[in-house]
């Protein structure tokens, strides 16, 4: 087994937060280690905790159809879509509105080496609680409207698409003009990339 295997294999049977939630964790993550986007969100939504798919939710629908611009097939393919979390469990919902936030020992314990074993050619950081992992004490919107790097790679952070963000949204209509078309070439450039290099290899294969 190798070392991305022997951490998924890991992660996924992982039930530290199992009393602090008071209900049986669900990890949830999805991917390959050759996969050319990593997506780094806050935690799976009660949805998803109910489906073990990523983003089968409104929240999905809008981030692939809307935003990204690409079918389920694309953003599902394992060797496109690397899907993480800062929590990798649903954490519950809270007193108001949304869910708990992610614990705090899930990114340090999982995400850290998910980064390091996924070979990733670009960050996508879905949502507050991920751009705060990555870049602590800088302001959020500053970080959507400006192209970061991560370990040297690309990266790109969005608000998170959720219904609950309404305020965000309407408070900074550039990003759905501006930043969103940005955000959707790069992830375009690499799904054409790869169907090109599926094309060209497909004959050689049969030869």
């Amino acid at each position: 087994m190798d070392e991305f295997e022997q951490l998924r294999s890991e992660l996924l049977r992982c039930r530290e937060c199992r009393e602090l939630f008071g209900f049986e964790p669900r990890p949830v993550t999805m991917g390959n280690s050759c996969a050319k986007i990593m997506q780094v969100s806050q935690a799976p939504s009660i949805h998803v905790h109910n489906t073990g798919r990523s983003f089968n939710d409104i929240s999905g629908r809008r981030l692939r159809g809307e935003w990204y611009k690409i079918s389920d097939e694309t953003f599902y393919d394992p060797d496109i879509f690397y899907i993480t979390s800062v929590g990798h469990c649903y954490p519950g919902k809270s007193k108001g509105q949304g869910d708990n936030p992610p614990p705090r020992i899930c990114a340090q314990k999982w995400l850290r080496r998910e980064i390091e074993v996924v070979n990733n050619e670009i960050f996508i950081l879905v949502g507050k609680a991920a751009a705060d992992f990555f870049f602590p004490k800088e302001n959020f919107t500053d970080l959507v409207f400006s192209d970061q790097k991560i370990n040297g790679k690309q990266a790109y952070v969005m608000p998170h698409p959720s219904p609950l963000n309404v305020k965000w949204f309407k408070d900074n209509p550039k990003f759905e003009k501006e930043r969103i078309p940005e955000i959707r070439k790069a992830v375009h450039d690499i799904t054409d990339k790869l169907s090109k290099e599926q094309k060209q290899s497909g004959p050689d294969r049969e030869r």
